[in-house]
């Protein structure tokens, strides 16, 4: 392993928890363990709020948060606990702010993986990369010996899906099924994008659009299953050049856009991505519906290399997902897949040269 993966390694290892578990009276039941990494964040702080108001449970689901984060973030940490807590949000069982590996993840039913490190001056693509894999196996070596086995996974830090891959290569007595890596927000700009451009005043409306390969600017998003209304979308916008140009575009380079627009990252946005795509997972996808999610590629029917994390569209049912399997895709599609595949295999090469 290189020294810059350890140092990073060693600047992240668990060390002291930020204040001790303090229980909150509970209606019963059986609280589900809730760990948010990266916790005093942008997008963690975010997301925090939207969990609070029962935005990722069941109604009356309780839960037990576990707010983690590196040491150096300790202070930040508390000030979050505090506002959380003065919101007085009856879904939460008890709150606890910690920097320690083995106090947040034991017993882990729920995993939101926020914190990454983001790139760096003077950071080719392939230091980051190999920079949150040293981040990313560590916390898939906590998972693998203090979560249950159970543990659903979320990688939101970027780039999340080798980051959910090298997280999942760590934790080999979890199923591979349960790391995931977030394109609900690919699926959710798609979405708005395409109810705009139609003219519809929900964008509910939309659905089935289908989000292919990695959270980057290669992945594809397919509008050739999906409606508008009461048609497809194809015929409802009725442009194949805006739905092969601009609009796979806009999509691909939105993150992007929006720094350029405001000045900051799109926390907002990701966090509800995020409690949209673990509220369909643990409570299932709604009929008619896809929940787009980065899942491992092994055994799918689209000719995609296994062994990957890689966005297909999906159904939730009981707490499991499915890759909506066998829809047709055109030359066109085919090869758009195929060429973020190809960057999801030369980043897991990037990511694994350094462990």
């Amino acid at each position: 392993m290189s020294n810059r993966v350890n140092k990073i390694l060693g600047q992240l290892a668990p060390t002291n928890a930020v204040s001790s578990l303090q229980q909150i009276p509970t209606a019963g039941g059986n609280p589900l363990n809730v760990v948010v990494t990266g916790a005093a964040g942008n997008i963690a702080y975010a997301i925090l709020f939207l969990i609070g108001q029962g935005g990722m449970t069941a109604p009356g689901q309780k839960i037990n948060l576990r707010l983690l984060d590196i040491p150096a973030a300790a202070n930040a940490l508390k000030g979050v606990e505090m506002e959380i807590r003065d919101c007085a949000f009856s879904v939460f069982g008890s709150i606890m702010g910690t920097t320690d590996y083995e106090e947040a993840f034991t017993g882990c039913d729920v995993a939101l993986l926020i914190g990454a490190k983001p790139r760096g001056k003077g950071m080719v693509r392939a230091d980051l990369l190999r920079a949150n894999a040293g981040i990313f196996a560590g916390q898939g070596k906590a998972l693998e010996k203090f979560a249950g086995k159970h543990c659903k996974i979320l990688v939101v830090g970027n780039p999340a899906n080798t980051n959910a891959l090298i997280a999942m290569k760590n934790a080999p007595s979890i199923p591979r099924e349960n790391f995931t890596a977030m394109t609900r927000l690919d699926q959710n700009r798609a979405e708005g994008l395409i109810a705009t451009t139609a003219g519809l005043s929900d964008s509910a409306d939309v659905s089935k659009v289908a989000i292919f390969g990695n959270h980057s600017k290669t992945m594809f998003p397919d509008t050739a299953h999906g409606t508008a209304g009461s048609k497809s979308i194809d015929s409802t916008i009725n442009n194949e050049a805006w739905i092969k140009g601009d609009f796979v575009k806009t999509v691909q380079n939105r993150g992007k856009a929006i720094i350029d627009a405001r000045g900051k990252s799109s926390a907002a946005s990701a966090a509800k991505a995020a409690v949209d795509h673990m509220n369909d997972w643990l409570n299932g996808t709604p009929e008619g519906r896809w929940s787009n999610m980065g899942v491992c590629s092994d055994g799918n029917t689209y000719g995609v290399a296994e062994d990957l994390i890689y966005s297909f569209p999906c159904v939730c049912k009981n707490g499991k997902w499915s890759i909506v399997s066998g829809l047709p895709v055109s030359a066109w599609g085919k090869e758009k897949m195929m060429a973020t595949m190809t960057e999801l295999q030369e980043e897991k090469t990037a990511a694994l040269g350094g462990l």
